[in-house]
């Protein structure tokens, strides 16, 4: 649990470095964007199940740094609403990496105890990037209570994921 924890804070920590080398989104570059998940809930241990999230990720930036919000659910009846920031890194016009910190609230319904309502998520997810700014990619996540409980076990998410342009779904 403690090395995935590792090696996600030091893949953020990473793309952060590298960020002078790579173009980072600027406010207007990109729309705000609805975003659909589906993939495996609790990849790592033997309370596997399937998974999927939507998500708004807002357009609006302070320092690069921009706001989203979804919710999770699972085959198990598993539930967590999260709010967080998000970092768009471009890797030349097609590839782009987002690192992402939230926090929100968890219900195990009948699938696995993370100890606490309160859980964290951090991830990093890749996509391409179309002409139409739509985006399809591949996203890794970990959830945890942060030991605010004396029961942590975490979890990770490994999920497909297609982030259309809020406006695309309206016609505009």
């Amino acid at each position: 649990m403690v090395t995935v924890k590792r090696k996600l804070a030091a893949a953020a920590m990473g793309a952060m470095l590298i960020c002078g080398a790579c173009g980072v989104a600027r406010a207007g570059d990109d729309p705000p964007f609805i975003s659909f998940y589906g993939g495996v809930y609790d990849v790592n241990d033997n309370e596997t199940a399937g998974q999927f999230n939507i998500e708004y990720r807002s357009n609006w930036d302070k320092f690069y740094v921009k706001p989203f919000a979804g919710v999770m659910a699972t085959t198990d009846a598993a539930y967590y609403g999260y709010g967080g920031f998000l970092l768009d890194i471009y890797f030349g016009h097609r590839i782009v990496f987002t690192p992402n910190v939230a926090v929100g609230l968890y219900e195990k319904g009948d699938g696995k105890d993370l100890g606490s309502a309160i859980e964290f998520r951090s991830g990093v997810e890749l996509a391409y990037r179309f002409d139409n700014r739509m985006r399809l990619g591949f996203a890794f996540h970990h959830i945890s209570n942060a030991h605010i409980t004396a029961k942590n076990p975490g979890t990770e998410m490994a999920t497909v994921v297609l982030s259309m342009p809020l406006g695309s779904l309206f016609g505009d």
